[in-house]
């Protein structure tokens, strides 16, 4: 699948897919910054995109929704997920009547293995390396179907949707900043932002140091994979997307690192200013408080909270 297929006339169809989902995807509210008391250095107008406040706990129902739109009601399905992604997954399973499993890594809080299985979709923990041979074991000997977390031009497609939302509060954006795992929200949201005539826009995503595969993708020019290891497990897949890898060389203006400590100190500020945000769902956060984005004074920005699946007992290693 090449990036050529992603035309704004896909992603538009995809919008409404996910818009009218028997799921229930919200139009998740985007508040500036000014009216909350997160602090901020850099004279800008930040809006914050609050997908924390999505069904399911993130942006990911967005994909999901369009994917299980396009796939026979009733299949057996088995996915890869730290967390987030099984969440969305196991939902629209049970909700279209699927058999599910998710394959997690052994690193993602057993919290959200629990969380999985309440919605009576199998998981198997395996190593990080693993990932992607016991999925094709269950391909090939249980004849399940894989639909795959961020590398699908249906998930993408869905996920674009959330670009699309953010053009309808700020049409012109002068910069995006988003999260990047595997890269299948960026990709998304950037195809979505540059297909729309925002030619101007500098879109930029965010990765963790221990976790840059995106970031190393771009320097190689080729897709990579890793040994990932972050506090963000949502952003730690074993390998960038072959597809949004593509889209994100398009229409991507830089990826830029943040390290575990901004991470969790992003978690904290949010916390206390009232906004319950992953490790995952703060990197946008964490790259602008840290000035890891170039050139925002006096830009229109956009910050996308990307998730907020994040326990009591996970907050209370959180600093403050």
């Amino acid at each position: 699948m090449s990036a050529d297929a992603v035309t704004l006339d896909l992603l538009k169809e995809a919008r409404e897919t996910v818009r009218g989902s028997p799921l229930g995807v919200i139009n998740t509210p985007m508040i500036p910054w000014c009216q909350t008391t997160l602090p901020l250095d850099i004279n800008c107008n930040i809006h914050i995109k609050l997908e924390n406040m999505q069904r399911t706990g993130s942006f990911k129902i967005r994909g999901v929704a369009n994917q299980f739109a396009r796939r026979p009601k009733g299949g057996h399905f088995v996915t890869m997920s730290a967390g987030n992604y099984g969440k969305s997954f196991a939902y629209a399973s049970k909700h279209y009547g699927s058999k599910g499993k998710v394959v997690m890594p052994e690193t993602a809080p057993v919290s959200r293995s629990i969380l999985i299985q309440s919605f009576r979709v199998e998981v198997e923990r395996v190593p990080t390396s693993c990932l992607m041979k016991v999925v094709n074991r269950c391909v090939q000997e249980d004849n399940m179907t894989f639909l795959h977390s961020y590398d699908d031009l249906d998930l993408i497609a869905g996920h674009a949707s959330l670009g699309m939302e953010v053009l309808e509060v700020m049409p012109e954006p002068d910069v995006v900043v988003v999260c990047c795992g595997g890269g299948g929200l960026l990709a998304g949201v950037a195809a979505a932002i540059k297909l729309s005539g925002c030619d101007k826009t500098r879109i930029y995503g965010v990765e963790p140091e221990g976790a840059c595969t995106m970031y190393t993708s771009f320097i190689e020019k080729k897709p990579v994979g890793m040994e990932t290891k972050s506090i963000a497990s949502g952003l730690a897949p074993p390998s960038a997307g072959t597809l949004p890898f593509e889209l994100c060389q398009r229409y991507v203006e830089g990826i830029v690192l943040i390290n575990d400590e901004e991470i969790k100190a992003a978690v904290s500020t949010l916390y206390r200013s009232g906004l319950v945000v992953e490790p995952s769902g703060s990197a946008a956060f964490a790259a602008i408080v840290n000035n890891k984005i170039p050139e925002l004074e006096g830009k229109n920005v956009v910050c996308i909270l990307s998730g907020g699946n994040i326990g009591i007992d996970e907050l209370a290693n959180f600093p403050g």
